[in-house]
Formats: C-alpha cells, sequence, structure tokens
C-alpha cells in the first residue's frame, strides 16, 4: 500500500486519529518513515506531564521545540517526523505535536484554526497559547494582532470568536497539506506536488483547482496521458462549467503528444 492509499483509508473512518494521519501524510514526502517509532517518541513526551503548564516546560523547555524562524518555508517543517527529529515546525505541527501529547497526558488541548497563524487552547477554556513562540499564552487583543499581521487585515475585518474555532482533524489535515502545497509549487518539485494533491482530493473541500493542478503536475513530469485521463474521468462527474474546463486542460496535456 502506497502512503495516499494509507492516508485514504485513515481519513475515511469517522474519527480519525491525527497522529497517525498526520504520519501517513509524513509518508509521501519519506517511503521509509517508521511509524511506530515516531508514536513512542510522542508517548515519550508525555510522560510525567501532569498540566497544561507542565506541558508547556516539557516540549518548549525542556526539549527546545520552537518555531522555524530561519526557514518557515521549509517543506520538514509539515511533516510531523521531522518536527519531532529536529525540533522546529510551524504552527500547525508544533500544535499536533502538542495536541498529541497533551492527549496522551490526560491534559487535552484543541487547536484553534485562526486564519493566519494556528494555536492552541486547552480544551473548553478561553486560553490561547502560541507554540510558534515556545507556548507563550496569549490575550484577546493578541489574538488579534496575530490575525491581522498574519492576513493583513484592516480594521473593517471584524475578528471575534468565530474566528477562534476548534479545527477537526480532517481541517487540520488540509491546512497542512496546503501549506505542503505552496512550498513544493514554489520550489518546482512537481512529483512531491503530486502526493499532496492526491491525498488533498481525499479530504473534504476539494475545489476545481485541485484537480486541475494535479492534472498539470502529472504533466510537468512528462506524464500527459495520465494527467489528461484524469481529468477526463473527473470531468464525467462534474458539473457542465467545471467539465469544460477539465477537458480543455486534457486536450492541452494531450497536446504534447503531437
Amino acid at each position: 500500500m502506497d502512503a495516499v492509499q494509507r492516508f485514504g483509508r485513515l481519513v475515511a473512518v469517522p474519527d480519525p486519529a491525527l497522529d497517525r494521519a498526520a504520519l501517513a501524510l509524513a509518508a509521501g514526502a519519506d517511503a521509509a518513515l517508521d511509524e511506530r517509532r515516531w508514536l513512542a517518541e510522542l508517548d515519550r513526551l508525555a510522560t510525567g506531564v501532569t498540566s497544561v503548564d507542565g506541558l508547556r516546560r516539557r516540549l518548549f523547555v525542556e526539549e527546545g521545540f520552537r518555531g522555524n524562524t530561519a526557514d518557515y518555508t521549509d517543506p520538514r517543517n509539515s511533516l510531523l517526523h521531522h518536527v519531532l527529529h529536529r525540533r522546529v515546525g510551524i504552527p500547525i505541527t508544533l500544535a499536533v505535536v502538542t495536541m498529541e501529547v497533551g492527549r496522551r497526558a490526560g491534559v487535552p488541548i484543541e487547536g484553534v484554526g485562526m486564519p493566519g497563524h494556528f494555536l492552541v487552547r486547552p480544551t473548553g477554556t478561553s486560553r490561547y497559547l502560541d507554540v510558534f513562540a515556545g507556548g507563550a499564552d496569549l490575550t484577546g487583543a493578541q489574538c488579534e494582532q496575530l490575525f491581522r499581521r498574519a492576513t493583513g487585515a484592516g480594521p473593517e475585518v471584524p475578528f471575534g470568536p468565530h474566528l477562534l474555532t476548534a479545527a477537526p482533524v480532517r481541517t487540520i489535515l488540509v491546512r497542512m497539506l496546503e501549506n505542503l502545497r505552496g512550498t513544493y509549487r514554489a520550489r518546482q518539485r512537481p512529483r512531491d506536488l503530486e502526493w499532496v494533491l492526491r491525498m488533498r482530493l481525499l479530504l473534504p473541500g476539494v475545489r476545481l483547482a485541485d484537480v486541475l493542478e494535479l492534472g498539470q503536475a502529472l504533466g510537468d513530469q512528462g506524464r500527459w496521458p495520465e494527467g489528461a485521463a484524469l481529468l477526463e474521468q473527473r470531468a464525467e462527474r462534474a458539473p457542465a462549467a467545471h467539465a469544460d474546463r477539465l477537458r480543455t486542460a486534457a486536450r492541452g496535456l494531450r497536446a504534447h503528444l503531437n
């Protein structure tokens, strides 16, 4: 079973396990990934933790987890096993570590999908932590400052609890894949972009752009017939307006064979 298939099986169940799904996602970049090793590392990190402050101390003081401010777009920042090994990551992967260590320790933590900057909070509270900044406590005003700085939103954009909702597992996985999509696209790595997009198509909220980009990623590897066939298959069950665009893109890929 390849990484995409395994990921698909894990996310198809009603309540997917975040730790296993995040490691299955990372296996797209590293076929030799040893899931048991990294699950055991999460277990180890949780040993002796009994409180939120103890969790923060364990991860960000004793173990030295930190945000990668030197190379934010390094794809390893979005791959859970690399984050556990290197102790650096971006907000969402550091959040996954915090959530999964907290779950093991009996200190439930939920992810907060604020636009522009992923946060965490102890489940059922209004205490927000910025894991990219060493687990720092944030006031509501500081959350708003982070939001406006990260997104460029002006004062005309309202900020409130609607932007600080708990993120379900599938939403977290989509956001992780979107981060990888951006970095692999910018680095012109179509082979990696392919597995990212194939995983993305297995999660809710698939857009026409996702399918078109997967076809292009196959074409960029010289796999024009395969990309065209994928787009044509999708066109068969797409709305009419989308089907036309998919077929047009498929013809463009097949033109490379002339």
